[in-house]
């Protein structure tokens, strides 16, 4: 019973992680989900696309449940540096969020079938950390997904102000766009303040 409570209470933080993240894309553009909006070039359908990467190497080949039978190259030691970051102009966005949704029923059923304490082996991992259990691998697959769907929220808010955890639930104290606009100047004013000591 104590495991099940447990499994059930991680499991609702990974789905509200995974639908923070997809929410991020929902009314923009293409050119808005794939543009680059840090030196790094971190985007929207990139960080989909590489949560679902981790997705489906810590609960599938970690537990020997590989999803694909010929993996596409971005999910391959030979692809190129990046290549689970960025999303290309052959993969479109419904393509990326569906593999992504696919990876969850994946996930969910690696998640529903083994015990917490299940032995798995991450091979991409140094030969003395590589086995773990299910437990750790659902707190590191939980924290990956929230800390992307915090850059999400980031970059989101450079596109178009919109911020929040989900639809719905903004998490913000509530003010118009000039409020805002007054709020973030005084922010600066106080940084350039205390800049000068």
């Amino acid at each position: 019973m104590i495991e099940s409570n447990a499994k059930a209470d991680l499991l609702r933080s990974l789905k509200a992680a995974r639908d923070a993240l997809l929410w991020k894309l929902d009314g923009l553009s293409e050119y808005d989900v794939r543009r680059p909006l840090t030196p790094t070039g971190t985007n929207l359908l990139g960080l989909v696309k590489h949560v679902t990467g981790v997705e489906l190497g810590y609960f599938g080949d970690t537990f020997g449940r590989p999803f694909f039978e010929e993996p596409p190259l971005w999910f391959t030691a030979d692809a190129e540096p990046n290549a689970d970051m960025w999303a290309d102009a052959e993969e479109s966005r419904e393509q990326l969020v569906g593999l992504y949704r696919q990876a969850w029923k994946h996930s969910d059923t690696t998640i529903e079938t083994f015990a917490l304490d299940a032995i798995g082996r991450v091979a991409w991992w140094p030969e003395d950390r590589r086995e773990v259990t299910l437990h750790q691998v659902l707190v590191r697959v939980i924290a990956d997904t929230h800390r992307h769907a915090g850059h999400a929220d980031i970059l989101r808010e450079s596109i178009d102000g919109a911020a929040g955890m989900w639809e719905g639930n903004d998490a913000m104290p509530s003010g118009d766009r000039s409020w805002w606009e007054g709020h973030r100047s005084r922010l600066e004013r106080v940084a350039r303040e205390a800049g000068r000591d």
